[in-house]
């Protein structure tokens, strides 16, 4: 199935070494529900020294190589990822479940961080600034912060390495990563691609485990200095609060609850669109996802229908089969929530448009599912659902949806649909989020800035501003310029 069957391995790189441990853990495949392989299961010990030996790497590394250089180290990197798409694509589709287009897309986008950041290495400029002192020059420089510790979730398994070591890497820092335990085949095959490029094998350290204690050492050892961690909020908080004794780095991308506001003067078409991208991409597990859709009275019907007949059209199915458009979830967990949100849902009244089941026997599968009739007392207007469930709420006025809209602790990602040009102005304005799509489903790219505010996190991910999450600025101070003449 493999061209390049040495990309699937199971082996942790720790000091520059491929390890096998004796201890594994199983990796299952959602569309069977099987085992797909084992992978080393990385103790305390082994993060400890991959985190002394990343120190050592990091400052070699960044006084023996310009930007220009590490630009380059990148480049190669990235032709590697995109020779090897096909191979990876697999990979990811086997260990995810997403279908294998999707997968073959996310290899791309994943890429496209390393294209992107290999050119911002040689853009880590200073400045000059006027000094209020005579005969004296204040200046800047932008320096890497050093270690930096990566934990990634599942529902990205490449794109989520790229976007956080692809500017760690060109900043100048060394990267102990923790890949998901459901999903580490992807970090794996990344980095062999990475130490192939040329990358120093030390400034690349990576331990899969299922050791829970593997977090809180990344988040108090003092040689880390910045902690980058995409997650659940509740993790998210508990590593922040770890990383003040130390206070080192920290960014966070957390959770979501993401409105998607359909005005009457929307193009339903696109609206509609723009749904099935964000709502059920991944099977509806990413964290910029439609969780829930508000859509003006004048219009609900005629989207709903809309929306349910595209809906219908999607084959759920392995990620590996060419035909299928919907994939499973990642594990058993993932559904029941599914099942949940939609059971306490129809109890409380809203009704379901299509889905509302899980339909094959084998695999962690649950249908692609609309409902209409939804209330904000549903737990699916309080909870990310994180699957493929569409919650349709009914709303009247631009204040009312506003406010329904930011009603949530979470501010990562929003979306509205409106032709007026005035109303775009406005509520993009008024949106409580990080992120807002306006008349598009598709808000990541390597040059857009990603993060949210409140409970959804800080910092900045991709864009010309991720580098700098991975940099310190050192303020230098000449003074006595006059002395000698």
């Amino acid at each position: 199935m493999l061209k390049n069957r040495s990309l699937f391995s199971g082996e942790a790189f720790v000091d520059g070494q491929w390890v096998s441990k004796k201890e594994e853990f199983p990796v299952y495949e959602p569309s069977s529900g099987e085992v797909l392989g084992q992978v080393s299961n990385c103790d305390l010990a082994d993060f400890q020294n991959a985190i002394k030996s990343a120190d050592a790497a990091q400052r070699s590394f960044f006084e023996s190589t310009t930007g220009a250089q590490r630009g380059a180290l990148l480049r190669k990197w990235n032709d590697l990822i995109l020779s090897n798409l096909e191979d990876l694509g697999t990979i990811l589709s086997l260990e995810n479940g997403k279908t294998i287009s999707e997968a073959k897309g996310e290899i791309t986008y994943a890429a496209s961080f390393i294209s992107w950041f290999a050119e911002e290495a040689t853009r880590s400029y200073g400045v000059t600034i006027p000094s209020s002192t005579p005969h004296t020059t204040l200046m800047t420089m932008r320096e890497p912060v050093g270690v930096c510790a990566i934990i990634t979730p599942w529902n990205f398994p490449a794109a989520m390495i790229t976007r956080k070591v692809g500017p760690a890497l060109a900043a100048g820092c060394s990267v102990v990563i923790k890949p998901p335990s459901e999903t580490p085949y992807s970090c794996i095959a990344l980095t062999k691609l990475a130490v192939e490029a040329g990358l120093p094998p030390a400034v690349i350290q990576v331990c899969p485990t299922k050791n829970r204690k593997a977090a809180e050492e990344l988040a108090t050892n003092p040689i880390v200095k910045k902690l980058s961690f995409t997650g659940s909020t509740g993790v998210g908080k508990k590593l922040a609060e770890l990383a003040t004794g130390t206070l080192k780095k920290v960014s966070l991308e957390l959770g979501g609850n993401a409105p998607f506001i359909v005005f009457n003067d929307a193009n339903l078409d696109l609206a509609v669109e723009g749904a099935m991208f964000c709502k059920f991409r991944c099977s509806g597990q990413t964290c910029v996802c439609a969780n829930r859709l508000y859509v003006q009275k004048g219009v609900a019907k005629e989207f709903t229908a809309k929306l349910v007949k595209a809906v219908e059209a999607l084959k759920v199915g392995p990620g590996m089969d060419p035909t299928t458009t919907q994939g499973p979830l990642v594990n058993k967990s993932a559904t029941d929530k599914v099942r949940e949100h939609v059971e306490e849902a129809v109890s409380k009244g809203a009704k379901v448009e299509t889905g509302g089941k899980a339909s094959r026997e084998t695999g962690f599968f649950y249908d692609p599912t609309v409902l209409s009739g939804v209330t904000p007392q549903m737990l699916v207007s309080r909870e990310e659902t994180f699957g493929p469930l569409a919650p349709v709420f009914e709303f009247e006025t631009e204040q009312e949806v506003l406010q329904l809209a930011n009603d949530t602790e979470f501010g990562l990602a929003g979306y509205f649909f409106s032709q007026d040009v005035a109303r775009v102005m406005r509520v993009a304005q008024k949106l409580q989020v990080g992120m807002v799509g306006v008349n598009t489903g598709k808000i990541s790219a390597a040059e857009a800035p990603f993060g949210g505010i409140k409970e959804s996190g800080y910092g900045k991910e991709g864009s010309l501003y991720g580098l700098a999450e991975y940099q310190n600025i050192k303020s230098i101070t000449i003074g006595n310029q006059n002395v000698g003449l």
